[in-house]
C-alpha cells in the first residue's frame, strides 16, 4: 500500500513537472493565478481594429504593457460598466505601475457604437482606455479569434435591441502573449494581484 502511494505521488510530481516544463519552454514562470491561466493558447492572438481617431490598432501597439481586453457594448446595463470600473480600480491600485496597464474595449455593437460614442464611454472610466470597433465582418472575425460569443437580442423596437455576449477579460503580458481569462465577477483585488505579478515578471 505504501509503495503504491509513493508511486502515485511520483506520477503526480512528474505530471506537475511536465506542466512547468511546458511553461518554461514558452519562457514564462509557473504561478497560481486567480484568473484562468491560458498561457500558450492558440487563440486570442491578435486583432486589427480602428480606434476613435480611425487609426488601425493591433496588440503590437501596446508592447511593453499588460493589456486587458473586454468585449461589450456601450448600452450594456451592468456587466460592461462593472468590468471597466473594476479595471480602472485595478489601474489605480497598481499605483505608479498602473501606467503599464492598458485597457482595451472592443465593441460587439458597431451599428450603434460610433467612434465618438465609444471614446466618450471608455474615457468616463479612465482617460487612457482605448475603444476599438470594426465593420460587422471584422467584428465577427475578431470574435472568432478570441472565442467570444455575441448575439443581438431583439427589443420592442428595431433600435431598442440589446446584446448577449461573453463576459470576461483577456489579459496579455508585456510581450504580447495571452496569459489569462478573467471571468466576470472575479473582482478588482484578485485581478490586481494577477496583473501585478505579470508586470513584475516582465
Amino acid at each position: 500500500m505504501r509503495r503504491r502511494s509513493v508511486l502515485l505521488l511520483g506520477a503526480a510530481s512528474l505530471a506537475m513537472a511536465g506542466c512547468d516544463q511546458v511553461k518554461s519552454l514558452l519562457g514564462v514562470d509557473a504561478h497560481r493565478f486567480h484568473a484562468i491561466d491560458i498561457t500558450g493558447a492558440q487563440y486570442a492572438r491578435n486583432f486589427a481594429l480602428s480606434d476613435a481617431q480611425g487609426r488601425e490598432r493591433t496588440l503590437a501597439d501596446f508592447k511593453g504593457k499588460v493589456v486587458a481586453i473586454f468585449f461589450g457594448f456601450t448600452q450594456c446595463p451592468d456587466v460592461c460598466p462593472t468590468a471597466l470600473l473594476e479595471l480602472a480600480q485595478v489601474k489605480q491600485a497598481l499605483g505608479a505601475q498602473g501606467d503599464r496597464l492598458q485597457g482595451v474595449f472592443i465593441t460587439v455593437d458597431p451599428e450603434r457604437d460610433t467612434p465618438e460614442v465609444l471614446k466618450a464611454y471608455v474615457q468616463a472610466f479612465d482617460p487612457s482606455f482605448v475603444a476599438l470597433r470594426g465593420s460587422p465582418e471584422q467584428t465577427a472575425a475578431v470574435a472568432r479569434e478570441f472565442k467570444v460569443y455575441y448575439s443581438k437580442v431583439p427589443g420592442k423596437t428595431p433600435d431598442s435591441y440589446t446584446m448577449d455576449h461573453t463576459a470576461g477579460l483577456y489579459v496579455f503580458d508585456a510581450q504580447g502573449r495571452v496569459r489569462l481569462f478573467a471571468r466576470h465577477g472575479l473582482g478588482a483585488q484578485a485581478l490586481t494581484e494577477d496583473i501585478r505579478w505579470l508586470l513584475a515578471s516582465g
